[in-house]
């Protein structure tokens, strides 16, 4: 039964939302939590896409548990949100069946050398780099989640520009030259790598962890996405949504109410002051302090506030906020007889246990050319695949003897497309995956597959409200990264309309399975209300 008051109302059980939510309640403020959908946890979920048995997570790499502190402080572990940590974790096979290039995860001495071994094959000196910098990021992770689960700074007389100071820090930290700041991720990597192959593999990678790979002003970020969260990623047991599971257990625990089902269209706003929310029903809900909205930043002002309750200002900002083309992605699924086995494992079987395999591309040339298309609105002519079958690791995924396939591709944003082009593509797209993708592992035919399905940005759109299906909830580019996040004045969480807190993945710092935001988010709450429970303050961990 839902109570008419709150002391805190959340708007949406995305994973900002179910770690704002525990945090809130563990420091005393009674909370609800209200989803539009059945299920908590949004795209962190798994589903029987293809054929009954085959399980099929959205959201696939949990990069960063290890840091989370939704995960640490909640102890996500013990309520079932149980990981494999892959030893070989990226990689690349090739269409002529030479060597593959794998990237190991840095758990070891061991695989740090396994790396280096991997690369070493083309180029001794690229080895070096790669081996030399993930070093590096490593000693760095304390100051990396510091930047990344705190608000972010703000510009001062004596720093107007925090981004530009990161870029400069970052790339003084690792040695090189300013002027990468003012190029693209793939300047970055042309700058640091010779090896073709190496190149086509960071490109795609780059992409998928949405910073646009030629997009200027992003040189230095490109350097987070290479060395921090790339091949740093855990599965998990059983399926994604044993996560979402986690995190709704640990609300629970706390005593958080859950109401599903419980579509908000309005937010309350009297005096000035978000007062509760209004639901699809006509049910309105108090809430005493604050209203926190997961939702899409458009979806929460412009839908739920409304404009005749925010200035010019805010109206004007808020419809400036742009949505992809980064962190956009269509998904193909298969339930299969056999695991690809890739000709290049003939060099090193690793690369059919790899848990993120880059297979459509062979050389950097086509893998821009994949991105530029993209970036024109079109569908892709070459099917360039981060690809993962996750059954190789946990057998949980498939009925035993099968495998499950998901692969995600960088592709236009929804409204590029009109629906009817878009059901055409859902319809055929993956034959053209098979079709390519045999070139890479001859047994990947078309009499493999058991059943498919693929998604694209549009459905996204539809099932989960992800604008444009972008999962960073807003384009990655200077002009709306840290500080500018989404935009400056919203920048720390804060709306305009007071006691109305800003928690999608539209702001600092970004999407992804981090949770970042919800705790961020937390953090200017607890400064707000004067809340005692401050984890920051007494873990030792220094954010």
């Amino acid at each position: 039964m839902i109570k008419k008051e709150y002391d805190a109302i959340v708007i949406g059980g995305g994973i900002q939302g179910l770690c704002l939510g525990a945090y809130l309640q563990r420091a005393g403020m009674q909370t609800a939590i209200f989803e539009r959908r059945h299920e908590e946890g949004g795209c962190v979920c798994t589903r029987e896409t293809t054929a009954p048995g085959f399980m099929h997570n959205h959201a696939v790499c949990m990069e960063f548990l290890e840091w989370m502190p939704f995960y640490l402080d909640f102890g996500l572990d013990k309520l079932g949100g149980r990981t494999i940590y892959p030893d070989a974790q990226f990689g690349i096979p090739f269409s002529d069946g030479s060597p593959p290039i794998i990237l190991y995860n840095i758990a070891s001495e061991e695989n740090y050398q396994r790396s280096h071994k991997s690369i070493s094959v083309y180029s001794e000196k690229d080895a070096d780099t790669w081996v030399k910098y993930r070093r590096m990021a490593q000693d760095l992770e304390p100051m990396f989640c510091s930047f990344f689960y705190s608000p972010p700074a703000m510009p001062t007389p004596e720093d107007p520009d925090p981004l530009q100071t990161l870029n400069r820090t970052l790339l003084e930290l690792f040695g090189l030259p300013h002027d990468l700041a003012q190029g693209s991720g793939k300047d970055l990597i042309d700058h640091l790598f010779e090896t073709p192959g190496l190149r086509a593999l960071l490109y795609k990678g780059l992409e998928d962890w949405g910073t646009p790979l030629e997009m200027p002003g992003l040189g230095a970020f490109g350097l987070i996405s290479l060395f921090f969260i790339e091949a740093n990623s855990r599965i998990m047991i059983g399926g994604t949504h044993t996560l979402a599971h986690a995190m709704v257990m640990a609300c629970v625990r706390e005593g958080v109410e859950f109401h599903e089902r419980g579509d908000v269209k309005k937010i309350i706003v009297e005096s000035g002051r978000a007062a509760g929310v209004v639901l699809a029903d006509g049910t309105e809900v108090r809430a005493r302090n604050l209203v926190a909205s997961n939702a899409d930043l458009k979806q929460t002002l412009l839908g739920m506030v409304g404009e005749e309750n925010l200035s010019a200002h805010w109206v004007e900002r808020t419809k400036a906020f742009k949505y992809g083309r980064s962190c956009v992605l269509g998904s193909s699924h298969m339930a299969l007889h056999e695991a690809p086995d890739y000709k290049s494992a003939k060099h090193d079987p690793d690369i059919n246990n790899t848990f993120i395999t880059v297979v459509g591309v062979d050389t950097p040339e086509e893998m821009a050319e994949h991105c530029r298309e993209v970036e024109a609105g079109k569908i892709p002519t070459i099917p360039a695949l981060f690809n993962s079958v996750l059954s190789t690791f946990d057998p949980t995924y498939a009925p035993p003897g099968k495998h499950t396939l998901s692969a995600w591709i960088f592709f236009p944003k929804a409204s590029d497309l009109t629906r009817e082009e878009w059901y055409e593509v859902k319809k055929t797209y993956n034959n053209r995956i098979i079709e390519h993708f045999e070139k890479w592992a001859p047994n990947m035919t078309r009499e493999n597959v058991i059943a498919d399905f693929f998604e694209t940005p549009l459905d996204l759109q539809d099932d989960k409200l992800i604008p444009e299906g972008d999962f960073c909830y807003g384009l990655m580019c200077p002009e709306q990264l840290v500080h500018n996040r989404p935009f400056l004045e919203a920048a720390q969480y804060r709306a305009e309309v007071e006691g109305l807190y800003l928690a999608s993945s539209g702001q600092h710092p970004l999407g992804g399975v981090s949770a970042g935001v919800g705790y961020n988010a937390y953090k200017v709450i607890a400064e707000d209300f004067n809340l005692d429970y401050k984890p920051w303050e007494s873990t030792g961990r220094g954010y």
